[in-house]
């Protein structure tokens, strides 16, 4: 059995676009290419495309999809690993959903709210591994220390500001506002000074480098063309405040 580019993409809810993209890269191939140059895949290009959707959701760019998927060639070995990970992934969330419940009772109740319960679940240490290989233990080692150092309602506002950020970078591109407008790189210099108190120093490498990261990885609350949007604001922020 074999689908077409148009049915596979309607079925794994992406777009030919995305598929062909995926092809171009060497994530993806078509099983075969018909008479009229239309992409057709089979079982096996079906599996493997679970297989990347899966490590997209978890956060993975395409550059470390291909390494995972050259290094694991057992697709039913590789799912089973998905699978767990999946698996830890619903527990955490579970975990959040349980916190995010029991302070809402609180709050309607008037009763004290406990630090361990409000944050159950939001556990940063999973990016420890990422910071690491990214910049290095002592980067890992300062935000550490710095998150661990503030107080519930700190966390909570520093929290909130990074949700007001991306707010305010999704209404700046919805009206239409240039990455390097006044009003834009206003709210890119908000990201710069949140970025700062866990960072210490944010270069005018770190800074855009992050920007590209938000569009390799959903998880850090920017995606498609509003990641773009942002990181085109701080690669030109960069390069006006920064420095090299």
């Amino acid at each position: 059995m074999e689908w077409s580019i148009q049915d596979l993409a309607r079925s794994a809810g992406t777009t030919s676009r995305t598929l062909r993209h995926y092809g171009a890269v060497g994530l993806l191939e078509p099983s075969r290419v018909g008479s009229n140059g239309y992409r057709y895949y089979d079982e096996q290009a079906l599996v493997r495309l679970q297989r990347i959707l899966l490590l997209r959701e978890l956060g993975l760019g395409l550059p470390a999809i291909a390494e995972v998927l050259n290094g694991q060639r057992d697709s039913s070995t590789a799912l089973e690993t998905h699978l767990e990970l999946l698996e830890q992934e619903r527990r955490r969330i579970g975990r959040q959903i349980d916190s995010v419940r029991t302070t809402l009772r609180k709050l309607k109740g008037g009763e004290r709210l406990m630090a361990e319960e409000v944050f159950d679940g939001f556990d940063h240490t999973r990016y420890e591994e990422e910071v690491t290989r990214r910049w290095g233990a002592d980067a890992y080692r300062r935000g550490d220390q710095w998150w661990s150092s503030l107080s519930a309602d700190e966390k909570k506002a520093h929290q909130q500001e990074q949700v007001d950020i991306a707010t305010a970078f999704g209404d700046a591109r919805a009206a239409g506002l240039a990455a390097g407008s006044d009003e834009v790189q206003a709210i890119t210099r908000r990201l710069h000074v949140w970025l700062q108190p866990a960072v210490s120093s944010v270069s005018a490498g770190y800074f855009a480098g992050l920007g590209q990261l938000y569009v390799d990885d959903p998880r850090y609350g920017f995606e498609g063309a509003g990641a773009e949007f942002v990181r085109d604001a701080m690669k030109i922020y960069s390069e006006r405040n920064l420095g090299a």
